[in-house]
């Protein structure tokens, strides 16, 4: 594939995203077209007099925006958080559970739902659990000095199948009347409670990580150089792998504690980025971002669009990524025959 340059992809990538967003307003049970959308959102701005009913402007803000803000977090976190990983393991079949983050924050959802926790709580207490999982993860892999990537990955096997053994008891010990549903439904992943605060709840740990990485990028580049080699260059690449994971832990656990577990964007998103952008980070980070948010938004879409009860978006991306991820396989084996 011919790549573009940099202006010409991020002004392209910005411009798809632009169109999910407008678009998104126009689909659902009460659509607000592109002309009312723009005059209900610079009211806020500017003076305009209203011509719009009040339901159009309740559904913009209270409903549609929140939503399709918090997508668009999500996507970009989940799409950026898999490059890093994919970066820093040099793996291109590495995505963010690699380190038990999503399964651990999914556990922490699981039991504020099972205790019956204030609604509040159900992100503080997954965005604790996605960390103690990464921190475990850690912790195993200090163990194995001599091989700190494998240690991770071993590490990230075994804490991801601990918690979902975990949650997997909750859901046993669940009341099959009430809480087992909701959890169930949480675990499958979904936008369907994505208010104003939650937005602001996820608002930090998925927006501030991202600041750090783009600015860190071209570092990000030297990974795969061999330790000696990039500390020649005045790079330390143990302080910048460590950066990484954490602001890749913070993004997923911040998307899972809001939304549940939401699969292959983390993996998927990175592989097409890198079809158009290339390896250069400096290309392939701010492209993911925006290539992520268009492809959750659009899907989010979708799952609340199609059918008049609202369809899981894990099941959504699920069934997208999967056979896109097949024929990434097929091609590649392809390209290696060759």
């Amino acid at each position: 594939m011919r790549k573009l340059s940099d202006r010409t992809l991020i002004l392209s990538l910005i411009l798809i995203y632009a169109a999910v967003f407008v678009l998104s307003f126009s689909s659902g049970r009460f659509p607000v077209g592109p002309a009312e959308l723009m005059k209900i959102l610079l009211s806020r701005l500017l003076p305009i007099t209203p011509d719009w009913s009040a339901q159009a402007e309740s559904v913009v803000f209270n409903i549609r925006l929140p939503r399709i803000l918090a997508a668009s977090l999500i996507g970009g976190g989940l799409s950026l958080s898999g490059l890093i990983f994919q970066m820093i393991f040099r793996n291109p079949m590495v995505s963010p559970d690699v380190l038990g983050t999503s399964t651990g924050a999914g556990f922490g959802a699981a039991l504020a739902l099972l205790w019956m926790l204030p609604s509040y709580s159900i992100p503080l207490l997954a965005f604790a659990m996605g960390t103690l999982a990464v921190l475990l993860v850690w912790k195993i892999a200090s163990r194995v000095p001599s091989n700190q990537v494998l240690g991770l990955i071993l590490g990230g096997i075994m804490i991801s199948s601990l918690f979902q053994s975990g949650t997997s008891f909750i859901k046993l010990v669940a009341d099959p009347n009430d809480e087992l549903p909701s959890i169930t439904y949480f675990l499958m992943g979904s936008l369907a409670g994505a208010g104003t605060d939650e937005l602001k709840l996820i608002l930090l740990p998925s927006l501030v990580p991202m600041i750090p990485m783009l600015m860190l990028s071209w570092r990000m580049n030297l990974l795969s150089l061999p330790e000696e080699e990039a500390l020649s260059l005045g790079v330390n690449t143990k302080l910048i792998r460590g950066i990484a994971i954490a602001a890749a832990t913070a993004m997923t656990a911040a998307s899972v504690a809001i939304a549940g577990i939401i699969g292959w964007v983390g993996l998927v998103i990175p592989h097409i980025t890198r079809m158009m952008a290339g390896t250069d980070a400096r290309r392939t980070m701010p492209a993911s971002i925006l290539l992520g948010a268009a492809f959750l938004t659009a899907v989010d879409t979708v799952s609340r669009s199609v059918t008049y009860s609202e369809i899981p978006i894990g099941i959504l991306t699920s069934f997208i990524g999967a056979p896109f991820f097949l024929y990434l396989i097929i091609r590649e084996g392809r390209r290696n025959e060759a």
